[in-house]
């Protein structure tokens, strides 16, 4: 459990607001570093052999203004494909909604020393009501947990069966550590704390099992 809570520590959060044309959004944003050089993470990110490893399987015209669909999750158009450096699409759960009212942005640079420094932004118009009782957390920890599964894959360890981590109590520990830490990120954005801290309460409860405190 310990290298899972380091993988989650090893990330840094930032929460602000934005623009999109649906209207004012809110932006959480997570920065990485991976010793994997930037063209073998851009192909695990974009090659739908690799994401099923890591993510979610996926489907769909996957190519420049194509659509994909994740299994069981989001869809929606690929609107930026620049290879090996940045990646845009719009994510759509359920639904859709006004145009461009939910969308995912990830970033590669290279570093120094041969690996890769990931950048995602996830922009969306939120109801305000969901923002006030789950903050960042609510799409925070889901990312988390994606940065996680392809840190294991890059590595070359398999992240495991989906259905089994989710009632690992190892990985429980891991989604409060990430709950907390986007907490910590919302109130540094100038939430108030009490409000941030019961957002993050509400994003666990929702994450986590309540027998599995």
């Amino acid at each position: 459990m310990k290298d899972m809570l380091d993988e989650i520590g090893a990330t840094r959060r930032a929460v602000t607001t934005g623009t999109l044309p649906a209207g004012e959004a809110h932006v959480v944003a997570l920065t990485r570093e991976y010793p994997a050089a930037p063209a073998d993470v851009w192909d695990a990110i974009t090659t739908p052999e690799r994401i099923a490893r890591w993510f979610l399987p996926v489907s769909g015209d996957l190519r420049l203004h194509g659509t994909y669909q994740l299994e069981g999750n989001a869809g929606g158009q690929i609107r930026v494909c620049e290879p090996p450096r940045r990646l845009r699409v719009t994510w759509v759960l359920g639904e859709p909604g006004p145009e461009d009212d939910s969308r995912v942005e990830v970033r590669l640079d290279p570093t120094p020393t041969g690996g890769t420094l990931l950048h995602l932004e996830h922009v969306a118009v939120v109801p305000p009501a969901f923002w006030d009782q789950y903050g960042p957390g609510a799409v925070g920890v889901g990312w988390d947990l994606g940065l996680l599964g392809l840190a294991a894959h890059l590595a070359g360890t398999d992240p495991g069966d989906p259905a089994a981590l989710e009632a690992d109590p190892a990985m429980h520990e891991v989604m409060r550590t990430s709950a907390r830490a986007w907490g910590a990120a919302h109130v540094a954005s100038g939430a108030e704390p009490a409000a941030a801290q019961a957002s993050a309460a509400a994003t666990t409860a929702f994450y986590v099992p309540s027998d599995g405190a």
